[in-house]
Formats: structure tokens, C-alpha cells, sequence
């Protein structure tokens, strides 16, 4: 009857790597969790929100234009508060007519406001209305003369006159202040208020009076004026295209980066388990030998090859005894006792007359209990041999025989690990 033991190939004095989750409470793998989890925080409750925010505002956007288009216009007055305040977002769009005269004096020019990718200076003028109220009309563009200069900006239509355009909210005040440059007063943004301030003082000389009931100069809202209203040499504004953009496939991105990080960094903890697992079987497997039943379970002390205690086989370890060449079997060590063996160097390991194994035999150095002392002269010397072979085979089995540099550095930290 045999026992089948395993061994330890553990060199003595080595450090003992931490095992299970505790090999992750390292400095770069605890930075990359916090960098994951962070990542996928943001993509989830900033990035594909903001992204997906905009794709709804256009929508929202494009059906109001859309409904605009199908709608017939109404009057301004129906649309606009009287007190001159904003109309809201939901009334963007909506086709409007005004009835009243333009007010020439009251005037400014949107300068760096680029029409279709091309340079343009947008000309804004003032409406009175026959109801009462003053409003701002968007008239059209013009391109620049010579690349940045002022054109010459044709005289608003004097008059009572009849238009149709569509309601605009006001922008915010730009925080570049507004300029007088070549006779013409400019402003960088259609903040109505702005423009309300600087066309004012020619607003009662045209009898607009205060401009509101509620005392502002202009009203919030603007209207931008159709093609069939702008009068040349001025060209009507284009109406944005009814397209959502390509802001909800960025929002579906941010949303899969953020699912993916978490994925990406529960793959390569399994891949370090996998590797760290093969590390270990590779450290601890090898082929296994049956022990003879007298000898001790744990495989203590129970190797008939023996090494100085710093081979990758110690005696002395519990474990598997790997057979390599040169070692002899204990069934074979104990067939003929009268036959020398050469594997401790000593010449003759015969009993002697009383029964008693002779100087050298496989059987001397034996315990009480049936397990043997190794003979730490000349099995010390070929238990390494033994090791060597059996680690160059591991080796060859695990790379094959490529000695590129790559498989050279692995074979290395490989028998740093053995």
C-alpha cells in the first residue's frame, strides 16, 4: 500500500505572497479602482446627461421650427407679452407678422456673428408697432467689405409697412462691450437690453416713446425676419435644419465607457487571479512517487533524494517526491541489498553479519518509524542535477525551446519563482 504525497516547493526563508483579494491592497491597484469607479461616476450622472440634454433641446427646437413652418403667422401682439416681457421658450419660432414703420436712427450692426461658416455683419433695426410697443427686427446679413471692413449698410424702408418673421429670445448681455468703429455702432450679441440702451436716446424722435408699457426701450424677444421680408442688398438669415445632431450617440457612448471601466477592471483582476493561480500550480505541482506504507503520511523527511535544503525539492518538505534521472525508487533501493549502489559515493552497501545494513547501504540512516535519513553527501550534489533537469523541462513544456529575448526574461523570473 502507498501513500501519495504532495510537496512544498517553497524555498526556505522565501516571503509568502498574499493570496485572495489581499494581493489587490497595493498601492496601483487600490489608484486604478478609484480612477474607475470616478470615471464611471462622471460618465453616468455628468457626461451622458449633458450629452443627452442637448440632444432633447434640439428636438424640442426642431419640433417647434417644424410646427412653425406648417402654422400660419399671427399677430405679434398675440404672441408677445404687452409689458415687453420674454414670451417664453415655448413660443420660439412661431411665425409672427408686424404692422408699423422701421425707425432708421435706431440701428446697430452684429459684427463676428459668421452665417453658414462665411463672415457677415447682421444688421438690427428697430420696429414701432401701430398697437404701441417697440421691437427689434433682425433684417438680414451682409458680407464685410475687404475681409473685415464695414459695408455699406442699406437705409431701413420708411413708412408704414407689413412683415413676417419669426420670435427670437433675446441673448444674454456679451461681456465684450459694444464699439463705434467706421461711423457705425456695433454690438457682439442681440442682448435687446444692450441694444435697447444704446438706440434710446433716437427712439422719442421717432415717437416711440418709452418703446414698452413697462417703460423698456425694446421689447425682450426679437424677430428674425423670412426671406420673403428681407429687401436686398441684404440676405434673409437661414432657418436651422431639422437635424438632432449626433449628440444622443454621444450620450450612449459616455454611457458604455461607463459600463465598460468596471467591466475592463474586473477582467484584469481575473486575469491577475488566473496568472498568480498558474504561478502557484507551476510552483507546487510536479510528477508524484508512492511512498512505501511504513513511511511517514506527510511525506516528512520521507525523499530518498535529499538536498542541502535550498533546492526547489527539499527532503525535509511535505510533499510529492519528484523523480528525476539518476534517483533510484525505494522499491528498486531495496531489491538486493547485497548490491552496491553508487549513489552516495561510498564503494559497498552489503549487510554486515549480524543482519544490520553495511556502511553506505540505501537502508542505513533509516528511523525507528520506517523513514529514512538522507545521505547528505552524494545525494546533495545530484538532487540539484535532479532539480535542474526537471526545472528545464517545466520550462521547456511551458515556452517550448525559443530562446528569443522575450521567453530568455521569462525563463528567467520563472526560476527566481522555482
Amino acid at each position: 500500500m502507498a501513500t501519495r504525497t504532495t510537496t512544498n516547493n517553497a524555498a526556505p526563508g522565501s516571503t509568502r505572497r498574499r493570496r485572495g483579494w489581499r494581493a489587490f491592497l497595493t498601492p496601483g491597484w487600490v489608484i486604478t479602482a478609484v480612477i474607475v469607479v470616478m470615471f464611471a461616476y462622471v460618465a453616468f450622472t455628468v457626461l451622458a446627461p449633458w450629452q443627452l440634454g442637448k440632444n432633447t433641446r434640439t428636438q424640442e427646437n426642431n419640433q417647434r421650427l417644424s410646427a412653425a413652418m406648417d402654422a400660419d403667422p399671427v399677430p405679434v401682439e398675440d404672441v408677445l407679452p404687452a409689458d415687453g416681457s420674454p414670451a417664453g421658450a415655448d413660443r420660439e419660432w412661431t411665425r409672427v407678422t408686424l404692422q408699423g414703420r422701421f425707425i432708421p436712427d435706431a440701428q446697430v450692426l452684429l459684427r463676428n456673428r459668421p452665417v453658414d461658416t462665411s463672415p457677415a455683419f447682421q444688421v438690427l433695426t428697430a420696429f414701432r408697432l401701430d398697437s404701441g410697443g417697440t421691437v427689434l427686427v433682425n433684417r438680414g446679413w451682409t458680407p464685410p467689405r475687404n475681409a473685415a471692413d464695414v459695408p455699406d449698410i442699406p437705409t431701413a424702408p420708411t413708412g408704414e409697412r407689413t412683415v413676417e418673421g419669426y420670435v427670437r429670445p433675446g441673448e444674454q448681455t456679451p461681456s465684450t462691450p459694444p464699439l463705434r468703429s467706421e461711423g457705425v455702432q456695433q454690438v457682439y450679441g442681440i442682448s435687446t437690453a444692450q441694444i435697447g440702451d444704446l438706440v434710446a436716446p433716437d427712439l422719442p424722435a421717432a415717437g416711440a416713446g418709452a418703446g414698452t408699457p413697462s417703460g423698456r426701450p425694446l421689447a425682450a424677444d426679437y424677430v428674425q425676419l423670412g426671406e420673403g421680408s428681407v429687401a436686398d442688398p441684404l440676405h434673409a438669415i437661414p432657418l436651422p435644419k431639422l437635424d438632432s445632431g449626433p449628440y444622443l450617440s454621444y450620450g450612449i457612448q459616455w454611457i458604455a465607457f461607463g459600463v465598460m471601466a468596471p467591466l475592463g477592471l474586473g477582467y484584469f483582476v481575473w486575469a491577475e487571479m488566473r496568472e498568480r493561480r498558474r504561478e502557484r500550480e507551476a510552483r507546487d505541482g510536479g510528477p508524484v512517487v508512492a511512498v512505501p506504507a511504513g513511511g511517514s503520511g506527510d511525506g516528512a523527511g520521507s525523499g530518498d533524494r535529499a538536498g542541502d535544503g535550498h533546492g526547489p525539492h527539499p527532503g525535509s518538505g511535505s510533499g510529492a517526491v519528484p523523480v528525476g534521472e539518476g534517483t533510484t525508487p525505494p522499491s528498486a533501493a531495496s531489491a538486493d541489498p547485497a548490491d552496491p549502489s553508487p549513489g552516495d559515493g561510498h564503494a559497498g552497501h552489503s549487510r554486515t553479519a549480524d543482519g544490520q545494513p553495511g556502511q553506505g547501504s540505501p537502508e542505513r540512516g533509516r528511523t525507528g518509524d520506517g523513514q529514512r535519513e538522507p545521505d547528505r553527501a552524494g545525494e546533495s550534489e545530484q538532487g540539484r542535477e535532479d532539480a535542474a533537469r526537471a526545472r528545464e523541462r517545466k520550462l521547456a513544456e511551458r515556452y517550448g525551446r525559443s530562446h528569443t529575448r522575450f521567453f530568455d526574461r521569462r525563463n528567467a523570473r520563472d526560476e527566481e519563482r522555482f
